[in-house]
């Protein structure tokens, strides 16, 4: 009698993937961030200075793009750092920390872009702000609520 290996059903979902080395990764995306703002800052006011000329080329039509300029400028910049290969702002690279969806696949850029627009528009309103650390310092695993919304976790390298 030959023993026939099992595969698992289509049905019966993959276990989630464990994430280990989350201790403390709260405070170093604290850290992160303040870098990856001075970052923002730089690349926005490069933006500026091509939307300025946008605008003067085109008689001013162009300056329409000045109230979305910061935040688009930052969506950006979360799409191709975290969506892009090395799942990590540049912050983030600094402080040894990646990204990664809950589920253990890559971040791709539409995610990165909505993620950092949760956590502007929570920034923005201090008491969704508020909400956001207060649940991330009462979970193990230190996700934020911008974080459980998208499903995204970061971790130590």
């Amino acid at each position: 009698m030959s023993h026939v290996p099992t595969s698992p059903s289509p049905t019966t979902p993959a276990p989630a993937p464990v994430f280990h080395r989350t201790d403390g990764v709260l405070g170093v995306r604290l850290v992160a961030y303040i870098i990856d703002i001075v970052v923002i800052g730089m690349l926005t006011l490069l933006a500026g200075m091509a939307v300025t000329f946008l605008g003067l080329i085109t008689f001013g039509i162009g300056w329409a793009l000045f109230p979305v300029l910061g935040i688009g400028t930052a969506m950006a910049y979360a799409a191709i750092t975290l969506g892009g290969e090395k799942q990590a702002t540049l912050g983030m690279r600094v402080c040894g920390v990646r990204g990664a969806r809950a589920d253990g696949g890559m971040v791709d850029g539409l995610t990165a872009a909505a993620h950092c627009l949760l956590f502007y528009v929570a920034t923005f309103t201090i008491g969704l702000l508020i909400l956001d650390v207060v649940i991330g310092m009462m979970r193990s695993d230190g996700r934020m609520g911008h974080d459980l919304l998208t499903g995204l976790v970061f971790v130590r390298n």
